[in-house]
């Protein structure tokens, strides 16, 4: 069986690498509560890592190591296709040499890391924008918390829990919450949740 080449923006492998892995990862966050015990949070799944290594041989192959090193440097993300992963928006995050390179013969490791916005094929563009549009909130939420210090409400940023606000602004969680019955699951908040902090003013 013939695989596809793998290919990141405009870079094609000329074989393609001989180790690759793939790594799910989901952030729990653990709270403590009265008597000693504690409750896990779970904040969602992260990002996906793709790991690989690979070897150029060949008259070419530190020319060829130098092009995909130039595709490195290169700040956007860009859409990553494998032989046997889904196409995706990814970072190239990641470029080694395993050993010290000769003119005919480079080994070399790399790792991609997917962007936000889902797995599915041919994310593209919008996968860009919704890193963009978690950047703003978790920038709205900053300001907000800001105002809210000596102020009535509260956003909530990206990642922010609502054990996290509380501690935040000096109060316990069950005020927080009684100060928000349209919270009905303190685990469920969302960036860009307005949340009151104390008592004056109108949501």
């Amino acid at each position: 069986m013939i695989l596809t080449p793998m290919r990141f923006k405009d870079y094609v492998w000329p074989h393609n690498p001989r180790v690759y892995e793939m790594s799910y990862k989901k952030e729990l966050v653990s709270h403590r509560v009265p008597f000693g015990l504690y409750t896990l949070q779970n904040m969602g799944r992260q990002h996906r890592v793709f790991r690989g290594e690979g070897e150029f041989a060949g008259e070419e192959a530190y020319t060829e190591f130098k092009r995909l090193a130039t595709v490195f440097y290169e700040a956007s993300p860009g859409t990553l296709t494998h032989p046997l992963w889904d196409t995706t928006t990814a970072y190239f995050a990641a470029l080694g040499l395993r050993q010290e390179p000769t003119r005919d013969y480079v080994s070399y490791d790399f790792e991609f890391w997917e962007c936000y916005g889902g797995y599915a094929l041919g994310l593209g563009t919008p996968g860009v924008q919704a890193v963009q549009d978690v950047s703003a909130l978790t920038a709205q939420g900053a300001a907000a918390s800001e105002r809210g210090g000596s102020g009535s409400f509260h956003t909530a940023a990206y990642g922010e829990s609502m054990w996290a606000i509380a501690e935040k602004n000096g109060m316990e969680l069950s005020r927080l919450l009684e100060l928000n019955p349209q919270v009905k699951n303190p685990n469920l908040i969302k960036p860009g949740d307005v949340l009151r902090i104390s008592a004056g003013g109108a949501l």
